[in-house]
C-alpha cells in the first residue's frame, strides 16, 4: 500500500504506463482487499461469539451496526482532517469522498443481518452471496447513473476514484465466510486448513486467469481493473494462499519474535492516516506527478522504514503509558466479607 500509493502520487504522466508504475499499481490494490478480507473475518468471529453467547437477534444486529458506525466515524474524522490540514486548498465535498473506511462501514451494515443466522449457515450464505456480488459489479455500471445523487453514486457505482460497494464488497463478505470456517474447524485441524485454503487459492487464481482471457464474455461491457469479476476471484485466491504463507510463517518462524509485519499490522489506522498526509498531503506537494522511477523507489523506502520508526514508538509509548497508569492506579479496597 505505501509504494503504490507513493507511484500514484508522484509519478509522472508519461509514466504510468510503463511496467514499474502498473506492477507497483497491482500490488498496491491487494492491501485494500486485506483491509477488507481481515475486516470480514473478525467480523465474523464477533458474530459467532455473539451466538456462542445466545445474544437474541436484535442485539446482535445493532452491536454489528456500531462496529458499523464505529468505522463511519472514522472516516469521516480522517476526511475532515484532511481537508481541515489542507484548507484552502481543499473543497468540502472531499469530506463525503468514499473511501477504503466508508466502504467498510456500509458492507458491515449491509452483512449486519448476517448475524442472525449460525455460524454454519453464514459460511454458506457469504460464501455465495460474496460471489454473487462480484458476477453483479459490471451489471451495477452498466445502469444508467443519470440523475442519481452522486453520494449514492460513490457507494454503489463501480469507480477507479472511490471505493464503492462493488466491486470492493466481496472481499468482505469473502471473509465473513472464512471467518466463519475457521471458528468452525478444531484447533488441531487447522494445519489441514491452511492447506486446502492454499489449493483452492490457487485453483481461484488459475482459474480466474483462464476465464479472464477467453475471447468473449458473458457481460455486454466489463473492465477487468474496474468492475472484473475474474480479477476479484483472482486477488481472492491470492488472499487465501498469503493466509495459509502467513499462518506457516507466524507458525514456524516468526513465532514469538518481533516481526515488522506484525508491527505495522498492529498500528494499521495509525499508518494510514499518517502516510496519506505524507504521500497525499500538502507536505511534499512540489513532488507530485514529478518524479521518476529512481527518486520514487527511494522515497518509498524511507517512507517505509519511517512509518515502521513510528509504529514501534507508538507501541512502546502506548505499552509505557499504560503499565505508569496500572503502577500508580489507587488498590482496590477489599470485598465486604460476610
Amino acid at each position: 500500500m505505501l509504494q503504490g500509493h507513493v507511484f500514484h502520487s508522484f509519478s509522472k504522466p508519461h509514466l504510468r504506463s510503463e511496467s514499474p508504475y502498473v506492477l507497483s499499481q497491482f500490488i498496491g490494490g491487494m492491501p485494500p482487499a486485506i483491509f477488507l478480507f481481515l475486516t470480514g473475518v473478525t467480523l465474523a468471529f464477533l458474530m459467532d461469539s455473539y451466538e456462542r453467547k445466545g445474544f437474541d437477534n436484535k442485539t446482535r444486529i445493532l452491536s454489528t451496526l456500531r462496529r458499523s458506525g464505529y468505522l463511519f466515524a472514522l472516516a469521516y474524522a480522517f476526511r475532515l482532517q484532511m481537508f481541515l490540514v489542507g484548507w484552502p486548498g481543499t473543497r468540502w465535498s472531499d469530506v463525503f469522498k468514499v473511501d477504503i473506511l466508508n466502504c467498510m462501514g456500509f458492507a458491515i451494515a449491509v452483512m449486519s443481518l448476517m448475524s442472525i443466522f449460525s455460524t454454519t449457515d453464514r459460511a454458506r450464505l457469504c460464501a455465495i452471496l460474496g460471489l454473487i456480488t462480484a458476477l453483479l459489479s459490471p451489471l451495477v455500471s452498466a445502469l444508467n447513473w443519470t440523475g442519481v445523487p452522486n453520494f449514492i453514486r460513490m457507494y454503489l457505482e463501480p469507480n477507479p476514484n472511490f471505493f464503492g460497494f462493488f466491486p470492493w464488497a466481496p472481499f468482505l463478505i469473502f471473509g465473513v465466510s472464512v471467518g466463519s470456517i475457521i471458528r468452525l474447524v478444531k484447533p488441531e485441524d487447522t494445519e489441514r486448513l491452511m492447506q486446502w485454503a492454499a489449493i483452492g487459492g490457487f485453483g481461484l487464481i488459475f482459474s480466474a486467469q483462464y476465464a479472464a482471457n477467453l475471447p468473449y464474455s458473458l457481460y455486454p461491457s466489463s473492465d477487468f481493473w474496474l468492475n472484473g469479476p475474474t480479477l476479484i476471484l483472482m486477488k481472492l485466491g491470492i488472499l487465501l494462499v498469503m493466509m495459509a504463507f502467513a499462518w506457516v510463517w507466524h507458525t514456524n518462524v516468526v513465532k514469538d519474535r518481533w516481526s515488522w509485519v506484525s508491527q505495522l499490522g498492529t498500528t494499521s489506522l495509525l499508518i494510514y492516516w499518517v502516510h496519506t498526509e505524507m504521500v497525499y498531503g500538502r507536505w511534499f506537494w512540489f513532488w507530485k506527478d514529478n518524479l521518476t522511477t529512481g527518486p520514487i523507489v527511494i522515497y518509498a523506502v524511507c517512507l517505509i522504514l519511517s512509518m515502521i520508526g513510528l509504529s514501534t514508538w507508538w507501541t512502546r509509548w502506548w505499552t509505557r503509558r499504560r503499565t505508569l497508569t496500572s503502577a500508580t492506579a489507587p488498590l482496590a479496597s477489599p470485598p465486604p466479607t460476610a
